[in-house]
């Protein structure tokens, strides 16, 4: 179930709120073809190395991040996006605090 309602105008950064030495997520969209996920990440807060059996898009909607993919660092700023590939291992760390969306598309 989705926390945003469906047919309703909305703005991707204002939907969701930075918590203080947290992560927090909001799911847009959860279906069997893929999620689309709204994150605000604290300073200095971030997600373990990990990897997924999917392409994901990462746009940043505010702040900067700390991407590493594959053992290589990338640091995006708002309104940047990168794409993290399937199954390989990738972290993410909040250098300032950013919010991002995250869609995910299952094959």
């Amino acid at each position: 179930m989705a926390n945003i309602e469906p047919s309703i105008i909305f703005e991707s950064r204002e939907s969701i709120d930075y918590a203080d030495n947290s992560v927090v997520s909001k799911t847009i969209v959860k279906k069997p073809a893929g999620n689309i996920t709204l994150f605000a990440f604290d300073k200095d807060e971030g997600l373990a190395e990990h990897s997924s059996p999917h392409d994901a898009l990462v746009q940043l909607l505010d702040g900067e991040a700390e991407i590493t993919i594959g053992g290589k660092i990338f640091n995006l700023q708002s309104g940047q996006s990168i794409i993290l590939p399937a199954n390989i291992p990738h972290a993410l760390k909040a250098k300032k605090k950013f919010k991002m969306l995250l869609t995910m598309i299952k094959s």
